[in-house]
This record gives C-alpha cells, sequence and structure tokens, in this order.
C-alpha cells in the first residue's frame, strides 16, 4: 500500500495507492530542524537508534561503528519519517570471545563526533581468527557519567588462509525508502538473512537514495537524514547489531544517479557525497579492498565512483571507472593470490547485459574497452566468478568470448524489482528473472575437493536458482 501525506497549508491529506510503502512528501520544501550538540547539562540520557554496523572484518580485527541519538528506536511515538536526532557524549565498546567473560577487553570511553553525524568508529585489534565474539557498546551522556545505555551484537571473524572451514554469505543491493516491504520495521530480508547463520553480508551499493523519493537529499543535513532514518528500521538494526558486513558505495548513495566525480547535487557536493559514505558506515583506509575468508575464498570490493572519467567521454584507452591506481592493485593482487575461489564483488555490472541506453558501467559500450581489459583479466584466471549489484533484477550470464561469469544479486525487495527487456543480450543469460531477494554464496570443502554454490533467494529465503562449481 502506498500513502503519500501531502501537506497543503496546515491540512494533512492521505493519498492512498498500491504496491509501494510509505512516503512522506510535500508541496513545501522540506525542512529538518536544526541539529547540534546540546549546552552542557541538558542531556541525562542517550540512546543508540540506529544500533550498531560491525564492518571490516578480517581474521584479527573488525570495526564498530554507532552513532548516539537524543531518542530511542523503541519509542512508541516514533514516525519512521521523522528526524532520528544526534546527540553529544561518549561511546566505549566490552568484546571478549564466545561467551567467556573472562577474557573481556574494552576501548577507553571515546566521545562522538559532531561534526561527523554524532558517529565514532571503533577499531578492534588482535583478535583470535574462526571466532565468535559477543559485544558490548555503551554510550553515555557526558554530563551525567552514571546514565548507561547498552546494547549487545555479536560477529565471526574470518578463518585464516590455512583453514578449510565452511564460510556462507550474503550479497544485496538496491535499498530504498519508499520500496520496503514492511512499512514499521523495513526490508524484510534482513529478517531472512539472519536465521541463515551468515559468515558475513556485502552491500553492493544503493544503501540509500539521496534522489528518490522525497524529500530529496539535496543537503549535507537532508543526506544524513536519509541514512538515519533507513538504519532505524527494527529489521535492520536487528540484522546489523549482529553480523560482519561489508558496505559498497555507488551512485544513489554517493550523489544521484549515475553521479560522477565534479557534479553536484544542488547544495550537497561531491566531496560530501564520498566522505559521509566514510562517516555512515564503517571504513578503513581505502573504500576498495580485499578480504580472505580461509583456504578457499578470497573477495575482491571495488570502487566504482571515487576515480571514474565522465560518462560522457568518448571511450578509449584512457577512459576509466576504476581509475589506474585501483585496477593495477587488483590485476597485482588476484595474480598473487592462492585461495582456491576467487569472486570480483563490483557495485555495477563488469559483464552484464544492461539496458542499451545506459553509459554507467562496464557491461555498456561507453566504457566497452576497460571492461574487455577487466573481462579478459578475470577470464584468464582460474576459479574466479564475479557479483555485481545495482542492477534491479537477478540473473546470472557468461560471456562467450572471456569465459567471464556474472552473478547479479537483484534488489532488496519485489517492488524494487523493474522489467528488463529479454531481447537484450539473451545469448549471454543462464538466469533471469525480475524478482526482489538477494544472492547467498557458500563455499565448502569435501573429501577430495572444494566447491563453491551461487543461490539466488526470495525475500523469504526460498530458492530461485541455484549454480555450483568444483575446484
Amino acid at each position: 500500500m502506498r500513502r503519500k501525506y501531502v501537506i497543503i497549508g496546515s491540512v494533512v491529506i492521505l493519498v492512498v495507492a498500491s504496491n509501494y510503502a510509505m512516503e512522506v512528501i510535500s508541496h513545501r520544501e522540506f525542512v529538518l530542524p536544526e541539529v547540534t550538540a546540546l549546552p552542557a547539562g541538558t542531556a541525562s540520557s542517550v540512546y543508540m537508534a540506529n544500533g550498531i554496523k560491525i564492518g571490516e572484518v578480517s581474521s584479527e580485527s573488525a570495526i564498530i561503528w554507532t552513532r548516539l541519538t537524543r531518542d530511542p528506536a523503541t519509542d512508541p511515538n516514533t514516525k519512521w519519517g521523522r528526524v532520528v536526532t544526534g546527540i553529544r557524549g561518549e561511546v566505549r565498546i566490552s568484546y571478549w570471545p564466545g561467551e567467556d567473560k573472562s577474557l573481556q577487553r574494552e576501548t577507553p570511553w571515546i566521545a562522538v563526533d559532531a561534526d561527523k553525524d554524532f558517529t565514532r568508529q571503533l577499531h578492534l585489534t588482535e583478535l583470535a581468527p574462526a571466532t565468535d565474539y559477543s559485544v558490548l557498546v555503551e554510550g553515555r551522556p557526558i554530563e551525567n557519567l552514571k546514565n548507561v545505555s547498552r546494547l549487545d551484537g555479536k560477529f565471526k571473524t574470518a578463518p585464516g588462509k590455512e583453514n578449510s572451514a565452511r564460510v556462507h554469505f550474503s550479497v544485496i543491493t538496491g535499498q530504498e525508502y519508499r520500496r520496503r516491504d514492511d512499512d514499521k520495521n523495513g526490508h524484510r530480508i534482513y529478517q531472512t538473512m539472519r536465521s541463515m547463520d551468515l559468515s558475513f553480508l556485502v552491500h553492493t551499493g544503493d544503501n540509500v537514495y539521496y534522489d528518490n523519493p522525497k524529500p530529496y537529499a539535496t543537503t549535507l543535513a537532508l543526506a544524513r537524514f536519509k541514512w538515519n532514518r533507513m538504519y532505524a528500521f527494527p529489521f535492520q538494526r536487528s540484522f546489523y547489531n549482529n553480523a560482519a558486513s561489508y558496505f559498497m558505495k555507488d551512485d544513489h548513495d554517493t550523489l544521484k544517479n549515475d553521479s560522477y566525480p565534479g557534479q553536484t547535487y544542488k547544495n550537497l557536493t561531491w566531496d560530501q557525497g564520498v566522505e559521509l559514505f566514510r562517516e555512515q558506515v564503517p571504513m578503513g583506509d581505502k573504500t576498495y579492498r580485499t578480504y580472505r575468508w580461509g583456504k578457499h575464498l578470497q573477495i575482491w570490493m571495488m570502487e566504482g565512483r571515487d576515480f571514474r572519467s565522465n560518462n560522457d567521454m568518448p571511450d578509449g584507452p584512457d577512459k576509466t571507472i576504476w581509475g589506474n591506481t585501483q585496477k593495477d592493485w587488483f590485476f597485482e593482487t588476484v595474480q598473487n593470490s592462492d585461495a582456491t575461489f576467487r569472486i570480483l564483488i563490483s557495485p555495477t555490472p563488469i559483464l552484464g547485459p544492461d539496458q542499451a541506453d545506459k553509459a554507467d558501467n562496464h557491461a555498456n559500450a561507453a566504457f566497452y574497452m576497460e571492461g574487455e581489459e577487466i573481462r579478459s583479466f578475470v577470464g584468464s584466471q582460474k576459479n574466479m566468478f564475479v557479483i555485481t549489484g545495482d542492477r534491479h533484477w537477478q540473473y546470472v550470464s557468461k560471456d562467450p568470448v572471456s569465459g567471464v561469469i556474472e552473478f547479479g544479486s537483484g534488489p532488496t525487495t519485489d517492488a524494487h524489482a523493474r522489467e528488463y527487456d529479454l531481447r537484450e543480450g539473451t545469448s549471454m543469460l543462464r538466469y533471469l528473472n525480475i524478482k526482489g531477494g538477494f544472492l547467498s554464496v557458500v563455499v565448502s570443502e569435501h573429501e577430495n575437493h572444494a566447491e563453491i554454490s551461487f543461490v539466488h533467494h526470495a525475500v523469504d529465503g526460498s530458492t530461485y536458482n541455484t549454480e555450483t562449481f568444483e575446484q
């Protein structure tokens, strides 16, 4: 059910239509209330309405992200379209392996950063590989140090490179507020994925949409509002509090559709969009990185916005999405890897097929030359695959020239799925489904071989398609 609240003067009119979740819009400019640190002595309590995000998990380290808020997420008066206001205070993280609190360690208390939306990212180091960790995140007002709020979480560290442990992870893309499938709780895939006891999640981008729906995020404050609203949903909070995740960005959570460096979105600048992403998710030094998960798996997560040429630049050897530094790093680290299975995870398609009128990714003619360079390299590697986000349909395709196989995860909800012209690129397609859901990957070792399975799931977790490859 779609509900539009149209504000005309002081009258609020409810307009109802089908197929969409709640959307709050206004005929006048959407204006956020001023969000600043409260004066000393005015805050008696703080909360963590956006939960925590546990990211960049390796065999020995992790980054915990959190944000202090004025109101609790469980406030019965909360309206999901309202601002989740940040507040100053301090946070501390305690963590221990399994249930053994005798091994508990903790970080010092440290203030959240009012200039970064009252967030803080804390790095945990010297962790044990292949270990379940419990986490306790605490927040307190600076002026009332005894009034502490608490939030529990957990995650798994990666197994070491000699460990042949089973790894099970999922990949998602395209998460829009208007097209959520539970008005009050968010996106239902998170409840489904939480029940699967995943090793980790990769979100390939479009975590939020600055340019859809209204209010459009044409200022820094409105862009932060989009993040805070999305990650205050109970389904999102309960998942990210209890799982390792890697976040990637794409056009809609950088600036706007098909965006590239140098552009602006009214009063939101490119540089603000780039920095805001790093503010809102746990992130290390670079947004392109590789992680090893045991003997049989290594993943590469690529940056598709920061280094790209203008989309409308004529194609040629100098036109790029990845940039030379990132591309050289990718080629070198892949060649140096001895993982059984290697996966390139891209925010946009490397292979496609894609719509003929697009000019934003390596599947398009606009970036054909660099796309051919990447496809040729990946195709020359043994047991290497591509996973992509961005597209509004699930698919599997195989390039008849390079042999590259690409898996598209599809969007997070059925309402976000979009029709695709079957006449385009059908010779490459092995599977196509105009549905929402997610992709899961299982890497396992058997008596005399290792295998990897790619499974396309419906929102409720049921299986649409499975492809399995042996070592």
